[in-house]
Formats: structure tokens, C-alpha cells, sequence
């Protein structure tokens, strides 16, 4: 596959639907399709398990579903911090989470159980796992990353696409908004490093919290 010109690119990255301005990137357009259509594939298979956890244990794994497409100027960043050219086949082997699915959980033990729901489905393979619930990464974050291959079915073939998804309770997901957005302010402040000590121990808090929420729900049932 041909890269795509520096002018072209530039085009790509400043236009609000920049796929449609170019024909040579109809590749590209491809494959994002592609990418969406894993991203609904593992949405649908995780709406399911839910609507089955719910009718036989009487309540639902999860509180909401999130999906998302990384967009063109978002991989071109990540590939170029790879050291990656901008092509087709460097997408697909390169990157993991151009499709991404986030499920926002109320405990702790869901996160986990409808994690060994989805990855036991035979049609799915999990490539890679990131438990960063039991080994937080150092700024606080917390969360459940899984890889996954999902096939999906077009006109005349069958093709695997690579999906991630993440799994979080609501406080888990309410931290790591709120640090997203304190990034960029973070990057300006002359103490970073006490704004980072302050996040750290918000996320401390919030896993306390998560821990007893889930002792109470056991307590109640």
C-alpha cells in the first residue's frame, strides 16, 4: 500500500470529513468501516450478555456502553510515535485501539465476570490483557484493557478486526474523565508534581470506596 502524501495529509487532518476529499484514501475509508463494524460487533455481543445477566440474576452487569473510532489525526500521532508509516498494513499490525468499547460497571467482581463472558465466546480471541485494576499504573489509573479479534461479515468474505475494550466502574471512569481533562493544564503548571500526588490519592480514595460498595452489595445479598 502506497503512503499518503505530507500535503495529503495535512488536508486529512485539518478537514472535519477528510476521507470523502480524496480518493486514493479510499482504502483507508475501508477500513475505519471495517474497525466500526468490530466496534458494533462486541457492542451487540456485550448487550447480549447483559440482557441475559440481567433476566437470570436479576440485575445488569453493566451501567452503560461507550464505543468510539480513533480519529485520523489521533493515529497519525500514535504511528508516528511508533515510528510507523501512514499505511494500511502498518493500521492493522501497528495499532490495537483504533476501534475502542468502554463499559462502565457498578462493582468490582462484574468487571471481571463480564470479562470471562465475552473472552469464553468462540468466535472471539483475546490477544492481549492490561489489568491496570491490580496493577494501577503509577499516576492512579485503573482500569480492565482486553485486546480482542472479532470477525466480522461482509459481502463476499470474512475479515478479523481488533477491537479494545475497557472495563471500569463509575468511579473508576468518573477519575479518569476528570484526569483527561487536567491534562493539558497539567502540562502548564509549575508544580506538576503536586497536582499528580493530589490524583494519585483521589484514585487511592475511589478504589476504597469500590471495595466497600462491593462488601455491602455481598452483605445484601
Amino acid at each position: 500500500m502506497s503512503q499518503v502524501s505530507d500535503v495529503s495529509m495535512q488536508l486529512l487532518l485539518n478537514s472535519d470529513n477528510p476521507v470523502d476529499m480524496f480518493p486514493h484514501m479510499q482504502s483507508f475509508q475501508e477500513m475505519m468501516m471495517y474497525y466500526e463494524c468490530a466496534m458494533m460487533e462486541v457492542e451487540t455481543k456485550l448487550k447480549v450478555l447483559n440482557s441475559e445477566f440481567a433476566l437470570v440474576h436479576k440485575r445488569n452487569p453493566f451501567e452503560s456502553i461507550k464505543s468510539r473510532l480513533k480519529k485520523p489525526n489521533s493515529i497519525m500521532a500514535k504511528l508516528r510515535k511508533k515510528e510507523l508509516d501512514f499505511t494500511i498494513e502498518n493500521l492493522e499490525s501497528g495499532l490495537t485501539d483504533i476501534a475502542g468499547v468502554r463499559v462502565i460497571c457498578s462493582f468490582l467482581e462484574d468487571i471481571y465476570a463480564l470479562s470471562d463472558m465475552l473472552s469464553a465466546q468462540d468466535d472471539i480471541t483475546v490477544l492481549e490483557v492490561k489489568d491496570y485494576i491490580r496493577t494501577p499504573k503509577r499516576n492512579g489509573y485503573r482500569s480492565l484493557h482486553l485486546i480482542v479479534e472479532v470477525p466480522i461479515f461482509l459481502t463476499n468474505r470474512k475479515k478479523y478486526m481488533k477491537v479494545e475494550v475497557q472495563f471500569r466502574t463509575i468511579a473508576m471512569d468518573f477519575w479518569a474523565s476528570l484526569d483527561h481533562k487536567l491534562k493539558y493544564k497539567k502540562d502548564n503548571l509549575k508544580h506538576p508534581e503536586i497536582v499528580a500526588q493530589e490524583l494519585k490519592k483521589c484514585a487511592d480514595t475511589i478504589t476504597a470506596m469500590d471495595y466497600k460498595m462491593q462488601e455491602i452489595r455481598q452483605l445484601l445479598e
